[in-house]
């Protein structure tokens, strides 16, 4: 397996965060369609879409976030 460069692990991070999130949200969200029989169908296209929007989202704001954290918490003693 080739290895990205660490200097990219934001935007790996971004990524995978990204698509497990969207894709439990996604299920969560098409768990009525599981007694039709297309739950699938729809688990995958809500999930694609939902993380076609959200991957920017979260590569955009993680830096914003991280830094709000670091501002708002101490380090411990």
């Amino acid at each position: 397996m080739p290895h990205i460069p660490s200097r990219y692990g934001h935007f790996v991070f971004g990524v995978l965060q990204s698509g497990l999130t969207c894709a439990i949200a996604a299920a969560i969200a098409n768990l009525p369609f599981v007694a039709e029989g297309t739950f699938i169908g729809h688990w995958l296209r809500s999930w694609a879409m939902s993380w076609l929007v959200m991957l920017p989202v979260v590569v955009l704001a993680a830096p914003i976030i991280r830094r709000a954290v670091e501002r708002i918490t101490r380090p411990e003693r």
